[in-house]
Order: structure tokens, then sequence, then C-alpha cells
């Protein structure tokens, strides 16, 4: 294929004469917009008003049409089953359900989301599907120092068994116990004798698991990927939705018929702005924005700043991607980029790799940015080359960016674009640093890590201090463990997790993990076994260079085993600690703390004992484990002792930048990548044997508990949307009530609605799973909705997923008095205070209230992404007017209240609200654009749509 005989625009306002001073950033959606422009939902204002961004900037609403959308397994389920009901509605209303498929290519990630039941330490409080005696795994026993030379395996000659690695060639290997089937996606080496080993009993019983736990919904998915078009399923034990994005999925440009575009994505997870390190614009959304792109319809986003972050200098030999990335992310906090574009520039920008700039781009929602946006140039293009791209693929891609002026050139003559507002960032002055004890933002050079835990002891509690009195500052708690006795103290680790969501794009700080645990196990250093160590990669292509460059054995020796793939410690998904450590740490009241490579650290996250939580790079966390507590000096205090009583400091094992390059060059390689990529392709045995229909329309069974027909699509005929007359407000909430408030995602409580529904269907509490896992299904979310124990009502004046249900006077919980309202035809609607909806994004939080039978919502303001996905469902968002709330007001919330919607409604119109008491009020229709009035009286977007395919 010819470059010359390519098109790069198809509109009369062509990308190649963008302006030289536009952000990078600014101009893929300009892009965007000229390719996609139809009159109705892209408009050639649209694109006038992203060209005069200058003067637009924060002032318009422009359109975005993504290249493509990216699905996880949690927001990937519902988003199917609407699919799937949209066809059944279709075919319901006399229309051809074969036509419902996504417009957009989509791509689904099943693994994503990780529980781990077993751990290294041992395998204890874990569900045995398949019944019998369950033993734990013993922690193995420290190494000898490995030979000089390998020794033989047996059979070879000689018939030596000198194998100190786990390929079974040597009875160390065999006797271990903590190894069973042959590992599938990627073959683990002995470093000995390069022979592949045996995958991790741990990973396959995780793996076994969650297989079997999840099994009805991978039937779904393979269903889905039988029949719908322009949709990719990516099997699980593949990785998860961002990393494989990264590794797999990313196009960098689009080529469609000969028409070439930039790659662009938003995806259902805050980590898909990791793309941006590539060049690809991407951001995270909710379930029902990434719903309306699959069906054909463009984001709706305010023209953004753009802030420009430049870098100079280089990095300190010591600093890992981590130490730049919270440098970074320091700064940019510090500069208020929240709601903002982020687009780096400057010398120091080559001096970063792919690898680099994926790991800081991934952190951006951690400093509130939409993205951070790394343009394309030549250290993307040699990344690129080894990822597996084709010379011809490769000259198309620097041809077309250039010509469209979305490449980054070196050159001093480049004209740099114009931003809102710049930030510099010298890379000479970034240090090691760690993060915490309770917050991202807060971070600690390492070599003040102790003195600043003694701080955090003696302040007085809050975002970091404990406030231990100063005569308990140095007790100890005496343990019995395994046959031996410990010391616990304020600071000691108790987990030390090397986990997927930030490091594993990275192969140099997984390497320095790797490497440094190497040089530990040669030394004779070890972890304490009580120590909740794991290592949780993103993906088989991390494992697999760990393993090529032989350090995978050693993580494994300190209790760093592969549990699996997916967001694990990070999201509170860590295996318990043992019963005796969890006692003595609350009877000495212990500040006990979590060492992990994540991105998130709020107290009690990881566990609800362990309260001091640090984000550290990998190698850190190594080191922080093999100490044993976080209150050391690593340049004046050992790590420990090791062989022949020799005490052993960091710096005796710490891997250098030459190390480091040398490895990486040797294991991170081309070839890699390409076989991984097969290997995806490929499936795995248990995928590849699960069956699953075929049928046009998916055959539901009225029996299951994770999958069933919601009913979005009941009124799928109807009109624009009626009054709502005498409606009873179903809750009256405060301020700051967000997603997780209203559509929790955790595990279900036994006095639940939900548990309740699924009792009635003869599960136990040990099957309830989580609301997460089961939001496929919308009895259960449904009656989740609301139901969060910290929920604070003011009908009923304490924490408690419960409502008042006027016309009976019962108190309730909020589903069923909902249930009672419906069932009476009585509409209902919510008052709250600010910021409405605040948190993660997250579609249940939408449809749950809809379902519950709620019209509108009355709030003092909005969380953006909430606001929209209230329309996206068909729920009118309303604000009272400046100044006014229910109390200046005198509403109780025990009034009815009706509201009118003129049949020529437009955006933050003035409506008039008139409650049973007489009183009248006015309230504003949050509707921000004509799309979104539209959608709304249609419905909501899921109706919309499958009305087009009427």
């Amino acid at each position: 294929m010819q470059w010359q005989n390519l098109q790069c625009c198809t509109h009369g306002v062509c990308p190649c004469l963008t302006p030289d001073t536009l952000p990078y950033s600014i101009r893929v959606l300009f892009e965007s917009s000229v390719r996609n422009c139809d009159g109705f939902l892209v408009k050639e204002a649209d694109a006038m008003n992203i060209l005069d961004w200058k003067t637009k900037q924060s002032h318009v609403e422009v359109p975005f049409c993504p290249a493509r959308v990216v699905l996880q397994d949690f927001t990937g389920i519902p988003a199917m089953v609407d699919f799937a009901a949209m066809r059944e509605a279709v075919r319901n209303a006399g229309g051809d359900p074969v036509k419902v498929n996504p417009a957009c290519p989509t791509d689904l990630t099943v693994d994503h989301s990780l529980q781990i039941d077993f751990s290294k330490c041992a395998i204890q409080n874990a569900p045995n599907p398949g019944g019998g005696e369950q033993k734990p795994l013993a922690r193995l026993s420290p190494l000898k120092p490995p030979l000089r030379k390998p020794p033989p395996c047996r059979g070879q000659s000689g018939g030596q068994s000198g194998c100190r690695g786990s390929c079974g060639a040597g009875e160390a290997g065999r006797s271990s116990g903590a190894f069973s089937a042959q590992i599938e996606n990627t073959p683990i080496l002995c470093p000995f004798h390069l022979r592949p080993v045996p995958e991790p009993e741990t990973v396959l019983k995780n793996q076994e698991m969650e297989f079997g736990r999840n099994r009805e919904r991978l039937q779904f998915f393979k269903w889905s990927s039988k029949v719908f078009e322009n949709i990719s399923i990516i099997p699980p034990e593949t990785g998860m939705a961002h990393q494989v994005n990264l590794e797999y999925l990313s196009r960098v440009v689009f080529d469609v018929k000969d028409l070439l575009h930039p790659d662009s994505v938003v995806g259902t997870d805050s980590h898909t702005t990791m793309v941006n390190g590539l060049g690809i614009l991407g951001w995270g959304v909710g379930g029902i924005e990434a719903e309306a792109v699959m069906l054909g319809m463009p984001l709706s986003l305010p023209l953004p700043h753009v802030v420009g972050c430049e870098l100079t200098g280089t990095a300190n030999p010591l600093a890992t991607s981590i130490d730049i990335v919270l440098s970074v992310t320091k700064h940019l906090r510090q500069a208020d980029v929240a709601g903002k574009f982020v687009e780096f520039f400057g010398s120091g920008v080559s001096q970063l790799s792919v690898a680099d700039r994926t790991t800081i781009a991934n952190m951006c929602p951690e400093y509130g940015a939409i993205l951070s946006f790394f343009p394309v140039d030549n250290v993307t293009l040699k990344h690129l080359k080894h990822a597996g791209f084709d010379k011809a693929k490769l000259e198309v891609t620097e041809a077309y960016l250039k010509t469209v002026k979305l490449f980054r050139s070196d050159e001093s003559s480049s004209r740099e674009p114009e931003y809102s507002q710049v930030v510099q960032v010298s890379l000479d002055s970034i240090i090691p640093y760690v993060s915490g004890p309770k917050r991202s933002q807060d971070r600690v050079a390492v070599n003040n890590m102790k003195s600043d835990f003694q701080a955090c002891l003696n302040e007085k509690s809050g975002v970091k201090g404990f406030q231990v009195a100063a005569e308990k500052q140095n007790d100890t708690v005496p343990v019995q463990y395994e046959g031996n006795e410990y010391k616990l103290s304020h600071g000691c680790v108790v987990i030390a997790a090397v986990i997927s969501c930030t490091n594993n794009c990275n192969p140099s700080v997984m390497l320095a993990a790797g490497l440094l645990a190497k040089k530990a196990v040669e030394a004779g250093l070890a972890v304490k076994p009580y120590i909740r160590t794991s290592l949780s990669p993103g993906s088989g292509m991390v494992t697999h260079y760990l393993s090529s460059s032989g350090v995978l054995p050693y993580l494994s020796k300190l209790g760093f085993e592969v549990v699996g793939y997916g967001c694990s410690t990070c999201v509170g998904n860590t295996a318990p600690l043992p019963e005796a450590i969890r006692n003595a740490i609350k009877q000495g009241e212990i500040i006990a703390c979590g060492v992990l490579s994540g991105t998130k650290n709020f107290e009690g996250r990881l566990c609800d004992c362990v309260r001091a939580n640090y984000l550290a790079s990998p190698p850190l966390v190594v080191a922080y484990a093999i100490a044993g507590t976080v209150r050391i000096d690593f340049d004046s205090e050992p790590l420990g002792t090791g062989f022949n009583g020799k005490s052993i400091y960091l710096r005796d094992i710490w891997p250098t930048r030459q190390e480091l390059h040398t490895v990486e060059e040797e294991c991170v390689i081309s070839s890699m990548f390409r076989e991984l990529k097969e290997k995806m392709e490929k499936g795995n045995k248990r995928w590849n044997l699960l069956e699953a229909p075929e049928s046009t329309l998916f055959p539901w069974d009225l029996k299951s508990t994770y999958i069933r027909c919601p009913s979005f699509f009941d009124k799928l005929v109807t009109a624009a949307p009626a009054a709502v007359e005498n409606a009873h407000v179903l809750l009256f909430l405060g301020d700051s009530v967000t997603t997780d408030h209203i559509s929790p995602a955790g595990s279900i409580a036994r006095s639940s609605a939900a548990a309740k529904y699924l009792s009635s269907k003869g599960l136990t509490p040990r099957e309830f799973n989580s609301y997460g896992a089961r939001r496929g299904n919308d009895a259960v979310m449904t009656r989740g909705t609301f139901a969060n124990i910290k929920l604070l009502n003011k009908f009923i004046g304490k924490p408690a997923p419960k409502t008042v249900h006027f016309p009976s006077g019962q108190t309730l919980d909020v589903f069923e008095a909902a249930e009672l309202y419906q069932k009476e035809g009585i509409p209902v609607i919510i008052l709250a205070g600010k910021k409405y909806g605040l948190g993660s994004s997250r579609d249940w939080a939408a449809k749950g209230p809809f379902l519950l039978g709620v019209k509108a919502v009355l709030a003092e303001s909005y969380e953006k992404v909430h606001r929209s996905q209230l329309i996206g469902i068909g729920i009118a968002p309303l604000q009272f007017r400046p100044g006014e709330n229910p109390t200046t007001l005198g509403l109780t919330g025990r009034e009815q209240f009706s509201i009118m919607f003129p049949p020529d409604l437009s955006p933050r119109m003035t409506l008039d609200v008139k409650t049973s008491t007489g009183k009248v009020f006015s309230v504003i229709a949050l509707f921000e654009n004509s799309m979104e009035i539209t959608l709304y009286k249609n419905g909501g977007s899921l109706n919309f749509v499958a009305r087009r395919f009427l």
C-alpha cells in the first residue's frame, strides 16, 4: 500500500491546515470533528469552534467521536446486556434485531478485577468448590547461594540433580509443592537451565476460582463475541483492560478502507489514560457514556484548557519512573489542572521512554486532569518498531502524522504550541520518593521516611497523623507465627504488593524489583513469613520478561509470587492477614503498614487493620518487605543480616542503571510483543472449550442471578416524557452524595434487599459475590441502589439504607419503598444538596434510580459526569437557583411535587415546581445543549438509538 494513495480527510476543512500553535491534543479533537461532521450530531460550527480554541476554550461544548471503545469486565457486562436487551426490544417492535450492533469498534477485556482467594503465604479462608481437604501452601525455605555455573539437570551428563530452580530437574524443584499445571500464556523459565517450569499453584487456583465464580458471565461474553459485529472479546487470563489496551489494541493510526485517521479511545476504567503515553488521545468515561459511543453518538465535552508541562534535564540515576510520576503529580496538582488536558513538551520529554510516559499518563486521574498527552515522536516510533509494527506500517504512520501535524519534533527550529498555561518540571531535581501514609499527594523523600513516620505518630489524627502517645510509640507486641516468635511495632510492614496498574507497563521498574530480589536472595536476605506479599502483573507480557530475565523465581522466593492478572491489593482484594497478626495489631493498637506499587493508598483501603499505606516503586516495595518496617534509614541502617552474619544495606543490592539497561535490552524485545499478541488471539484452553449459544437473541435464563434482561426498553414506543405530577420524595439527601452511596460496588450485605432476593433464589451468603460482579442482573442492582450503609437520609436521621414510604408511614429499605410507590402509580423524586453524584463514574448510579421510578433529581449542584449520565438514562437533573436550597425554601420533603416540562424545552430553562402545600419555586433544567434535550425527550440514549434501529 502506498501512502500517496491514502486519504487523510473527507471534508472541505482539512486537518492538514491545522495551525502550528494549536496544542496536539486539540488537533486530534479537530480532526475528529472534520471527519465525523454530519450536520446533526457534529456540525461545521463545532469544527470551527475547535479551530478557534485559543478564544473558545472552556466557553463552548464540542462533540468528540473516539475511534474506539475499551470496556473492562464490570462495565462490559451491563453494556452488552443492554445490547442484548435492545435486540429483544427491536424484535418485539417489529424491527430486525441483527441490525443492533456497536457502531464504534469496541474491545471488551474479560480480565480486569481479580479477587485474591489464594496467596503465597497460605491458602486460607478461601472457597473450596471442589470439596475435600484444603491445605495451606507453606512458604518455601530460603535458597542457598546459586552455583557459579548451572549444574546439569537430572538425566543429563552425570545424572546430577543440583538445580536450585523449579524446573523439576532437581529435588528442590520437585518437592516444593508450589507449582502444578503447565503455564499457558507465557512460559516461566528456570533461571539456571532456562527450561520451562510449571505455573505457580496460586495462579491456577485463583484462575480456577475466578472461572468457576463467573462462568455464567463468561458464557454471556462468549455469546456476545459470536453474534455481535464490531466487537472483540479479549478472553480471560490475558490481562487487564488498560494493560491490554496499551500492549495489544493500540493502533496509533487507524487505516479503514484506505482512510487514515488518528487512534483515540474512551474506556470504562480510569487507567485508560495510560495510552496517552503512546500519543493516543484517550480517557475514562462511565458506562452510559461508553454505551452511547458504542451506539455511534459523540461525547460532549467543554472545549478544554490545555496545560503545557515543560520537562527539562535528565532524571537522577536512582530515580525510577514512580519518582518521576510522583514529582510530576505534585507539580500538576499544585498547578490546579483538574478538568483540563495536560500536554508534555520540552527537551526532557525525549529523555523519557514510552514506558515512562505511559506511567506518567496513567497517574493523571490522581492529579485531576482529564488526560496527560505525549505527542508521537521518534521515541514513540522506536517503541512501535519493538512492539511489532512492520516497516510499511511505521512509514505510513510517520508520514501521516507529519502531514496532519500530529508529530512532535525535537528540532530546535520547530515551534511549540501555545497553551492555556505552562508548568515547568526539572527532571534533575527529582529524587526517590514514596507517597503516604494516607494520600497519594503526600510525598516523602525516602531518606526522610523514618523521621516522617515518627512525625505521623506524633501528629493529631488527620490526613497524615495517627496521634500515638509518646510513651507508646516504641511498644512492641510479641506474636507466635508458624512456630516462631516475632515482634510487631509501629511501622511494621504486613502487606507488600507489587501490583498491576501503574508499573507493569514500564519494564525498568519491574526488572529493578526482580534484580533487587535476586541480589537479596543471593546475599541471604529473606522476608518474614507473616507479611502478605504478592505480585499481580497486568498482563502475561510482564510475567514473560520477568521470567525470561531470570528474576521471577527470586521474587517468588521472597514471597512475591504471581497471584493472577488484575486489580487486586489496591482495590482491597488482598487475602486476609493471618489471624494471629490481626489480633496482635488490634491488641497493641499498632500502626501497621502496607507498601504497594499502585495508585491508591487511602486509610483502611488495603485492610481494615492496616492504617498506614505507602505507594512506592516496585524495588522499594521489595526493599521495605525485606526490612519488615518503614522506620528505617536506608543510608545508615541495614536491611538485614545475610550469610555469615554480614549486614546488608540497600546500596549493596540496588541494581545500577547499566544493569537494568542491559537486562531490558536482552529481555524486552520485539519478539516478545509478537508472541504475546499471537497468544492473546488464540485464547486459552478454558475459554476455547467454554460452550455458548449462537442464536441472534440471547436465550435468557429466568433462573439466572447474574444475567437478566433489563426493563430499560419496556416503553420503547413512548414519545416525549410526561409531566411529573404529585411525586413523593424517595430520599432527602445532603451534600457530597457519591456514586458509591447511590450504587455500591462492593460486597452484598446480608440484611440488604439484594441479599433477600439472592437468598430467595437459593443462594447462600458465601455465593452472593459482589454488586460489581452482578451488574448484569438489574434485579440485584436495583435492589442495591442506595443500599450503602453510610447513606444519610434526612428522613431517617442516621446512616442507613432506609427511607419512609409516606402513604403508609412505614420505614423500609429504599428498594421496598420504591417498589410500593411504583405499584401505587406514584412517581418519585430525590432532593439533594451540593455535589450530587460525586466520585467515580458508575452507570448503575443512574440506571438504578431510573428503575426505582425516579423521574427527577433536585439538587444544589451536580458532578458533571453524573449529571450527563442521568440525562442519558432519562432522569431530569434539576438545580435549585443560586442561594436557594430545600432549607431556604422551607421544604420538609414530605410534600408532593409537580413539575411541568414544556414542549419547547431549551438548555438551562427555568421551570416551576409546585408542592402540595401550595408553595411554588423555580429550578434550572440542567440540559447543556439541544442533543441532551433530544436524548431526554426520547427516554435516554438507549431508547433514542433503539428507535433509530426501527
